[in-house]
């Protein structure tokens, strides 16, 4: 345990300048394990000019902006890494899952992530448009300080191409974990299992509409157990090669695109974070130390102490 706080201490008092330090040893617990580069990779990306991005001065404002956001949401981890890459401190309040009073009191009904900014009594919702705000308001820092989405099509067909294989690892995770602030009670995690189908089925087969009643309750609880223990190794090969696949297109250890750190950035590593909740996932070398350096730049934690 003293070891276990120290390293912690450690983690909290690292400054800024030492958020790209080069990635320490990737093995060990809860980290899964790391393929290293072959000598032709690393010689093939020695050309590579990593543009590690500069964090600006703290940002602490007298009424601090508050993100409501759900943990494992991507489109709240945007927001989230977005305000840490600017070094803006906020205040998170992380809601329930099954919480339908309070986002419907702030912006009239239940979604996430929520933006306000308590000074001036504003608040606003959807994740590249709050960015986009922060972006411009010289009180959140430098402006335009993260470049603008390239467009690229490759990182779009890569995501597309893996969302069956992550919907079936994650969602049973998310809620087996019992750890995420918005499944802390059995009626937060009801209220995901309730409303997220996993595959084969579609969400209108599940949820149901008005001519469909859809799955039965205590149905999608038992899919959803059945999903948990069923033997992952499969998918994990699977996963293991979708990700060698990713880190071939992977610009570098700092930003996934040519040119510095951008909303391809802050959409693609949001999107990613929930891999780490997968237990046993073998990551390329480069494409973990992406992972880690922009968690440290961010200040958004990854899942992988937690991973089953």
């Amino acid at each position: 345990m003293k070891l276990a706080f120290s390293a912690i201490i450690a983690f909290a008092l690292a400054s800024t300048s030492n958020a790209f330090a080069p990635a320490p040893s990737l093995g060990g617990k809860g980290r899964g394990s790391v393929v290293s580069m072959s000598s032709t990779e690393i010689s093939a990306t020695a050309d590579v000019t990593a543009v590690p991005f500069k964090k600006g001065p703290r940002i602490i404002r007298d009424e601090l902006p508050v993100v409501y956001v759900y943990d494992h949401c991507p489109f709240c981890v945007r927001v989230r890494l977005a305000l840490g890459i600017k070094n803006v401190k906020h205040n998170v309040h992380f809601l329930a899952n099954d919480d339908i009073p309070t986002p419907t009191n702030l912006v009239g009904k239940k979604i996430a992530p929520i933006f306000a900014i308590p000074e001036d009594d504003f608040i606003m919702t959807e994740s590249l448009d709050i960015i986009a705000k922060t972006e411009e308001d010289e009180r959140f820092g430098a402006t335009n300080s993260i470049l603008p989405a390239t467009g690229r099509t490759d990182i779009k067909a890569w995501q597309k191409s893996v969302q069956i294989l992550l919907r079936t690892l994650q969602r049973p995770r998310y809620v087996a974990t019992g750890l995420m602030p918005e499944f802390q009670q059995l009626d937060g995690r009801h209220a995901f299992i309730k409303n997220h189908q996993l595959p084969p089925y579609e969400k209108k087969e599940w949820k149901g509409d008005d001519e469909n009643p859809g799955i039965d309750m205590d149905l999608k609880l038992s899919l959803y157990a059945e999903a948990m223990a069923k033997d992952p190794a499969p998918l994990l090969e699977d996963l293991n090669s979708k990700l060698i696949e990713l880190d071939d297109i992977l610009y570098c250890e700092h930003h996934c695109s040519e040119g510095g750190l951008s909303m391809d950035d802050i959409d693609l590593w949001s999107r990613l974070r929930s891999v780490t909740i997968v237990k046993d996932v073998t990551w390329p070398t480069r494409l973990r130390a992406y992972m880690d350096n922009l968690s440290a730049l961010g200040d958004v934690p990854l899942y992988d102490e937690m991973a089953l």
